[in-house]
């Protein structure tokens, strides 16, 4: 059977609806689509009068399209006890995220070849509520894989500009990226880098330094890390017809580089995070590791840049990097030698959960309102990764993935009502404005607030492409 969503505030993000108004969507209960809009409440009732329909009368809370996380660790298979699908999937649905795209690291194998992209795809199979589309990776020697996946589904591919922290996933070198590049042309597909590179002259920390203090990582990782690399990543995006994006944005120092290529015609977006954006260093406390991310969180002259940025536009899009592990390898375990070391500890931060209310709660002091978060946290994210023809609106014919939430209400972020396997997170005990009511994908229910999970139904996304470069979606 059909199914009718009713509320007195509705965003669509559509060309013909761009403020909220007060109607309805119809989803098909055969393909989970949209299959109409009623823009009135006599329309609704109009409609029910002659047809038999399942509905929901959602009042006053928001109803817009489900967002979409373009940058979140997975790590399954190899490191589930880090983070599975099942797991980041619910995290992502409790949060009114209805697609995900997984990055090709810390899994084992990491994503950098067709083999190990068949056995990153089977390990989601059944476990992921949610849908969930795939990053391939860019290493040392893997060159020739790249059409290959690109053929197969990936979104695009992700590199290091230094190490990633892990031995499976070796970064870059520029003549690397050279050979990846020109194997890339004409796909369409898109290079993603962790622009941080190794600064010349640069020690990482003097060995009477207290690894405990904050300030002590934030010295080893310097903005010029990010500058060098982002100026590296600028030339190679005027050189080449391959959409180039950096992920996760933390110096605001970066920006004249961005904007400079992008005037010289560069295909180059910027995503940033809602830590960077919620989070100054100045707030962090010594040896407390869960902040620890890299790059690293900085200053808060700096998030105020970052912010002017998203405002400005000149950052496309925000996002988690949901990037979890376990409270050893994050040095939180009461009794270790090392507790509290940020220069021994994972840099990674755990938020696919709370990424609606984190932007919502501070964007308002900007300006931003309801359809910039949409544009920001789901329309641009699903242009990037090219799903944004049956993601990322509510249009007849695209995908019913609804986001259902209550924009005045509040909450604190506490342990039990977290969904992510590790429960470690900088947010603890935040209040947050934005309550996320339901989730649904292509109509289905899959979290209600009051009544938890329904089964976990979502779909592995592969992005077809031709070897003549047509594209499509497929759901397999």
């Amino acid at each position: 059977m059909d199914t009718l969503y009713v509320s007195n505030r509705i965003f669509l993000n559509s060309d013909q609806h761009r403020e909220l108004f007060a109607g309805g969507i119809l989803v098909s209960g055969i393909d989970g689509k949209v299959s109409k809009i009623f823009d009135t409440p006599k329309e609704v009732q109009d409609y029910l009068i002659e047809n038999e329909v399942d509905m929901y009368d959602f009042g006053d809370l928001v109803v817009m399209p489900g967002l979409i996380d373009s940058h979140v660790h997975i790590n399954e298979p190899g490191r589930t006890e880090w983070e599975g699908f099942y797991t980041a999937t619910k995290a992502a649905a409790a949060g009114g995220f209805t697609t995900i795209c997984d990055m090709p690291l810390n899994s084992i194998p990491p994503t950098t070849t067709m083999a190990n992209l068949r056995t990153k795809v089977n390990a989601a199979r059944g476990k992921i509520f949610v849908d969930v589309a795939f990053w391939g990776g860019v290493v040392p020697g893997n060159a020739d894989e790249l059409r290959e996946m690109i053929y197969a589904g990936v979104v695009g591919f992700k590199c290091f500009l230094c190490p990633s922290g892990v031995d499976e996933f070796g970064h870059v070198s520029e003549s690397d990226l050279h050979v990846a590049l020109r194997k890339m042309e004409g796909t369409g597909s898109v290079l993603a880098f962790h622009a941080e590179v190794e600064c010349k002259g640069h020690q990482d920390h003097a060995p009477d330094v207290n690894p405990k203090k904050y300030q002590t990582f934030l010295q080893s990782r310097p903005d010029q890390m990010e500058a060098e690399a982002i100026d590296l990543v600028a030339k190679l995006s005027q050189q080449y017809d391959v959409p180039c994006h950096i992920v996760h944005l933390s110096a605001a120092r970066a920006l004249p580089s961005i904007r400079t290529a992008r005037a010289n015609g560069a295909r180059l977006t910027v995503e940033t995070c809602h830590h960077y954006l919620s989070i100054a260093a100045e707030d962090i406390p010594d040896a407390h590791t869960e902040y620890k991310c890299c790059p690293p969180i900085r200053a808060r002259s700096n998030q105020d840049l970052l912010w002017q940025a998203v405002c400005d536009g000149d950052i496309n899009m925000v996002v988690s990097d949901h990037s979890p592990s376990t409270p050893g390898m994050k040095l939180l375990t009461s009794g270790s030698k090392n507790r509290g070391d940020f220069l021994k500890a994972w840099g990674g931060i755990s938020s696919v959960q709370f990424g609606l209310p984190l932007f919502w709660t501070n964007c308002q002091r900007y300006g931003l309102q309801i359809p910039d978060l949409v544009r920001l946290l789901c329309t641009e994210p699903a242009k990037m990764c090219g799903l944004d023809s049956v993601k990322g609106r509510l249009e007849v014919g695209y995908d019913g993935d609804i986001c259902v939430w209550d924009p005045e209400d509040t909450f604190t972020v506490t342990r039990d009502i977290i969904e992510f396997q590790n429960k470690a997170n900088p947010y603890m005990d935040r209040k947050l404005r934005g309550v996320v009511h339901a989730s649904f994908i292509r109509g289905y229910p899959v979290y209600r607030l009051t009544e938890k999970f329904g089964a976990p139904t979502g779909n592995i996304l592969l992005k077809k492409v031709s070897r003549r470069g047509s594209k499509a979606i497929k759901f397999n």
